[in-house]
């Protein structure tokens, strides 16, 4: 039987892992980290370090190549599923190379369960070979966001609803939600809004040294975040953000 590990590192600040977290990657045999090309090379680095801060014994780091969504399947659930499909074999031959291995961690950006997949890959892999899984809560990039702005998440006694920009760019404002937390959003859908009477708390690089904070009315800081955006998103090769906007 193979142990797998989904551990929930937080936004890249090593700071952020918990006491189960550093016990998890502790009790690991292999320790797998995804290297998503050149261009964000900086995130695998960031596991690669976290991993050098908090191992007291040594433990098998391997780097694999994530593969990249299939461009030709048009349709997108079927385009990540496919992708998925690739990313589980990518973990089946690491494990397999390796017949000595038990116990396998992957470090998961955030929280395993909030817009992430490794769960869904992870059941994948479970239906080819023995798996225990163990999954260990981390810090999300909600959390990161509201700390950094001092916000508490909801307004008092209020409604709010995480979604994605591709669902805020496609259907719209949801009903029932005095605010949302906007993620996976790479084209700032807040654009496609009426501005007026919307406030947004962003940030880019939440918990991380190079954290950047905007906030304010959306009618006066909307450009300046999209430009600040940009320049950051040129600067490192990548950018991971995330907002809340409440209208009212």
């Amino acid at each position: 039987m193979i142990t797998l590990q989904l551990i929930g590192i937080g936004t890249g600040n090593p700071d952020h892992l918990t006491l189960q977290a550093v016990k998890a990657l502790n009790a690991a045999d292999l320790i797998l980290i995804p290297h998503k090309g050149d261009e964000k090379a900086d995130l695998a680095q960031l596991r690669q370090d976290i991993c050098a801060d908090v191992l007291t014994r040594v433990v098998e780091i391997a780097e694999f190549t994530l593969p990249v969504r299939d461009p030709v399947i048009t349709d997108y659930i079927d385009r990540v599923n496919h992708w998925h499909d690739a990313i589980a074999d990518c973990w089946m031959t690491e494990i397999n190379t390796r017949p000595g291995v038990q116990n396998v961690a992957l470090l998961v950006w955030g929280d395993p369960s909030l817009y992430d997949s490794t769960l869904r890959i992870a059941e994948r892999v479970s239906k080819r070979v023995d798996l225990q899984l163990n999954v260990v809560p981390g810090i999300t990039s909600m959390q990161g966001l509201t700390a950094a702005h001092q916000i508490p998440l909801n307004a008092l006694g209020g409604a709010f609803q995480v979604t994605t920009g591709r669902q805020l760019r496609d259907h719209g404002w949801p009903a029932d939600a005095d605010r949302l937390v906007i993620m996976l959003d790479g084209h700032c859908a807040f654009q496609t809004l009426e501005p007026e009477g919307i406030h947004i708390w962003w940030g880019g690089f939440v918990g991380m040294p190079n954290e950047i904070t905007i906030s304010g009315p959306l009618t006066e800081v909307a450009q300046k975040i999209i430009e600040t955006r940009q320049r950051a998103k040129e600067d490192h090769g990548w950018i991971m953000d995330i907002y809340i906007l409440e209208r009212g």
